[in-house]
């Protein structure tokens, strides 16, 4: 296969097989078969590979499907302890996480598909996942509406029991958001954005989470929203079928609390819209929905230029790549789009690297942590243990020498009685 290096949309199915359209072709380029995927549970891992939630129709079992570009069937499979819906995946693929039906969310390795740790977030299952667009964060939504916020390097640190672990370290934030089920999260330039069931979006300060900037709130439940790269329009995916244009404007430096201006596009699906990405350097929306109409538009006037998709099929989540001749991503370094469960993520190459550098440098320094309390306690043993020695040895010593004290004294008593022996003689 041969590509432009034209951003491609790829869309899931619960019944279906997964389909892959050009931005400037009607037609499907290309498709996936053998996954059954939930909402959200499509994402890039990698830039060469896709990763796909999987629930058998068989047994309900939970897996990751991993393919790669080349083929149509699964690549790799990774079986899961339970069911997970939405996944996300380091971008250069890692690790892996998944939302679990336990509330837990699971790190997996990226490459052999072990779980390294099952961290019990919620209590209710998880409906939402989301990478900081920075990737220090791990960010999860419930059925229950709470959000939980959890380092990355902290869900990727081998070794350590999550069991045992006092979820007080291990989480950094958990507030109640929403008064029903989150449906997708989305950070840019320091903002969480959450959407619900509830008919709303929640603005939220990353930096200092459980503290809401504002609340929109719109007729229907929402199940997708998306970001512009300043973070000053929002677009949201209503149930009603219609898309939601979001513009927070400062009023005045004298009054600089923000508001919200919302406009609905004149054109709907014809079902819920499940996802929205921004393609083709933020001028054009592509929106998903339910019922397998895929729409992309004309971002400035709000229509509709573009119809593709296939209706037969149910579409549950979509993701969009930057392509190049030859696969997933392959071609520059810089300026690399990789898709997530809820819209498009973009950073360059190089802030990528040094991402996954540094966090594989606080992953190793935590290894070294453990390694230098290993040491540590094995030096206060051995210092424990030398100390006792030098006691024994001390005592060995004192009593040797309480002996020989002893014994000089008995000599010494003895050459005494022996003079006055001799002195007496000589009297005589």
């Amino acid at each position: 296969m041969s590509f432009s290096s034209h951003e491609l949309i790829l869309t899931s199915s619960p019944d279906g097989p997964i389909m892959v359209y050009d931005t400037v072709n009607r037609t499907a380029v290309t498709r996936f078969s053998g996954s059954r995927s939930p909402c959200r549970g499509l994402t890039m891992a990698g830039r060469r590979l896709l990763a796909v939630s999987h629930v058998s129709s068989d047994t309900g079992a939970g897996s990751i499907n991993v393919y790669n570009w080349h083929g149509s069937t699964v690549f790799r499979n990774f079986p899961l302890p339970e069911a997970v819906a939405p996944i996300v995946a380091t971008s250069d693929g890692t690790f892996l996480f998944g939302g679990g039906i336990s509330g837990r969310v699971l790190s997996l390795s990226g490459s052999s598909g072990d779980v390294i740790r099952s961290v019990a977030a919620h209590s209710s299952p998880v409906s939402s996942l989301h990478l900081s667009d920075d990737g220090s964060l791990v960010i999860s939504g419930s059925e229950d509406g709470t959000i939980v916020v959890v380092p990355t390097f902290k869900m990727v640190v081998v070794g350590v029991s999550s069991e045992e672990e006092d979820m007080d370290d291990l989480i950094l934030h958990k507030w109640k958001a929403h008064s029903d089920s989150v449906t997708a999260l989305k950070s840019v330039m320091g903002t969480l954005v959450s959407c619900s069931l509830d008919g709303t979006c929640k603005f939220w300060n990353l930096g200092n989470c459980g503290i809401l900037m504002r609340t929109v709130t719109f007729p229907c439940s929402i199940f997708g929203v998306v970001l512009d790269s300043t973070g000053s329009a929002f677009y949201a995916a209503g149930s009603d079928g219609f898309v939601y244009h979001g513009l927070v404007k400062v009023e005045s430096r004298k009054l600089p609390n923000k508001v919200c201006e919302v406009s609905t596009w004149p054109q709907g699906h014809s079902g819920s819209i499940v996802s929205l990405v921004l393609v083709n350097e933020e001028r054009n929306l592509v929106s998903a929905a339910e019922n397998g109409s895929v729409w992309m538009w004309n971002v400035k006037k709000g229509e509709v230029i573009l119809v593709f998709g296939d209706e037969l099929i149910n579409i549950s989540d979509m993701i969009v790549m930057k392509g190049n001749i030859g696969g997933f991503g392959v071609g520059k370094r810089n300026n690399v789009a990789v898709g997530e469960g809820n819209g498009l993520f973009t950073s360059s190459g190089l802030c990528d690297q040094e991402m996954i550098k540094t966090l594989k440098q606080i992953t190793e320094l935590g290894e070294i942590k453990d390694v230098v309390v290993q040491d540590k306690k094995k030096a206060i043993d051995m210092l424990e243990s030398a100390i006792e020695m030098y006691e024994r040895l001390l005592k060995l010593i004192l009593k040797e020498a309480t002996k020989a004290i002893e014994e000089e004294e008995e000599d010494e008593d003895d050459r005494e009685e022996q003079q006055a022996k001799d002195d007496k003689k000589e009297d005589h």
